[in-house]
């Protein structure tokens, strides 16, 4: 079982909203946390980034962090973080095995996966 401790996430913060905002948009059955709740969490951190409803089309529910700085991300954390411990949760749990990705990368987020593939996190 994968666990992601939500305020302990041992994890950089771009690492950690990229991570949530893919568990809250993907369709795991596994994931603790209800559909609503993640949709809660997703429409709130597009709220902080755009002025324009979020998207309705699954596949357009993706937050462009290209050009967020440190503020940004730190105001996502914290949105991610309060809007899960409204609804009680302080973990995310999910059993699925990592799997290749479903599509390729758009040629702006390339450099983004190159930079995430040779990062080698400390280990705590």
């Amino acid at each position: 079982m994968q666990r992601l401790d939500l305020c302990h996430p041992e994890l950089p913060d771009l690492q950690f909203v990229l991570m949530v905002t893919a568990l809250c948009t993907s369709d795991l059955e596994t994931l603790n946390a209800p559909l609503s709740v993640r949709e809660t969490v997703f429409n709130r951190c597009w709220a902080l980034l755009h002025e324009s409803p979020p998207p309705v089309n699954k596949h357009e529910r993706v937050l462009d962090l290209m050009h967020s700085d440190e503020i940004t991300l730190e105001a996502l954390v914290h949105v991610i973080r309060q809007t899960f411990e409204e609804y009680g949760f302080f973990e995310l749990t999910w059993e699925h095995p990592p799997s290749e990705p479903t599509r390729e990368s758009t040629p702006e987020a390339h450099p983004l996966v190159e930079r995430l593939q040779q990062w080698d996190p400390p280990y705590r």
